[in-house]
């Protein structure tokens, strides 16, 4: 082939990849179930694979460990919406006469402490958090069936996320060996050796820490649900189970489960109690998390920095919506995988070395 036909073909395949990448930006809304499910079937294949060793069959281990994990699924979000619509109740009924005596404790207070007067009218406080949550009433079931009806595409997002992620769960678990190996073979050959050490790494880095992550979820679930039931917290285990689950966002999971469970806790205990009680579980909480459940059971080698992360879900879930935040932690770690064989390279060139 000559070099002018060899830069045709070049050209020709990146006019395709950047077609095939339109495409896939285009149809970000509707691609939201297939990405959930590919996520989960990365997740679950190893689990399979395991029960095909036994010597079950491809399709019912895919079958079997495909029901197991919707069930968790499942049981997790039943547990978790009526607790939420409860909560929502009380605090919608409640919040406007604790801001009023939050208010009240706290211009004393500051006057006392930092001697700054606070002219803060805690009727008017009450009254407009009153007017805020009485315009917003309808509870979560409604708001999601009011998300439905908004337009067609909200609806195909929620039917597909609960009708299309079992199935296309269950059809990538029983071929996906399969279909990785058919993706393989479309890897130019010349670049197969560092494309394998590539993935190689990638799958490490992923499995490593969705592993190390789960474990990390499931401890701080524990942990928050029995704290919170030895104060005295009601719902204590939806709301440790909340904490917990979404731990795996970082910062915003911590912030909301600390958001919810103080309100509930100054609503049932009192300002005074409940803050006090909610900042040492929640203390105690984190301090475990970031010096010894993170270290031990995520490790420091990952490389995926929570500030990465967090950025990462923010800027892929600005351009691809919900779908980018299921894609947000896959495209972090083959962006640090690239970044540091880039590193590696860069270290090892002549230009860098060169006096």
């Amino acid at each position: 082939m000559s070099e002018i036909d060899h830069r045709r073909q070049t050209w020709f395949w990146l006019a395709v990849a950047l077609l095939l990448a339109g495409v896939v930006y285009f149809l970000r809304g509707t691609l939201t179930p297939f990405i959930a499910a590919t996520i989960l079937a990365y997740a679950l294949a190893p689990a399979v694979a395991r029960m095909q060793r036994w010597r079950v069959p491809r399709a019912i281990a895919a079958a079997v460990v495909m029901v197991i994990a919707m069930a968790v699924i499942v049981s997790v979000v039943l547990t978790l919406i009526p607790v939420l619509q409860s909560e929502y109740r009380m605090i919608r009924a409640q919040l406007p006469a604790l801001a009023a005596t939050v208010t009240t404790r706290l211009a004393p207070w500051v006057e006392q402490t930092f001697g700054i007067t606070l002219a803060l009218d805690a009727a008017s406080i009450r009254d407009w958090i009153a007017a805020q949550l009485a315009g917003s009433s309808q509870d979560l079931f409604s708001a999601l069936m009011q998300y439905v009806r908004s337009g067609w595409s909200a609806a195909v997002e929620v039917i597909g996320l609960v009708v299309l992620v079992p199935v296309v769960l269950f059809y990538l678990l029983a071929d996906w060996p399969l279909m990785t190996a058919r993706l393989h073979e479309l890897i130019p050959r010349r670049w197969i050796a560092a494309a394998d050490g590539a993935l190689s790494e990638i799958d490490d880095l992923l499995g490593h820490y969705l592993r190390g992550q789960l474990l990390v979820m499931l401890s701080l679930a524990i942990w928050y649900s029995t704290a919170l039931g030895v104060v005295g917290i009601k719902h204590w285990l939806s709301l440790g189970v909340l904490t917990g689950v979404l731990a795996f966002v970082p910062y915003l999971g911590f912030g909301l489960g600390l958001v919810v469970s103080l309100i509930s806790a100054m609503l049932q205990l009192g300002p005074s109690q409940g803050a006090l009680a909610i900042a040492i579980v929640f203390g105690i909480g984190q301090l475990l998390e970031s010096y010894i459940l993170t270290p031990r059971l995520v490790g420091e080698r990952i490389g995926l920095h929570p500030v990465a992360v967090l950025f990462a879900l923010l800027a892929f879930g600005a351009v691809f919506g919900f779908a980018g935040l299921l894609l947000a932690l896959p495209l972090s770690a083959v962006t640090l995988v690239v970044l540091r064989r880039l590193r590696h390279g860069w270290l090892a060139s002549n230009f860098y070395r060169r006096p």
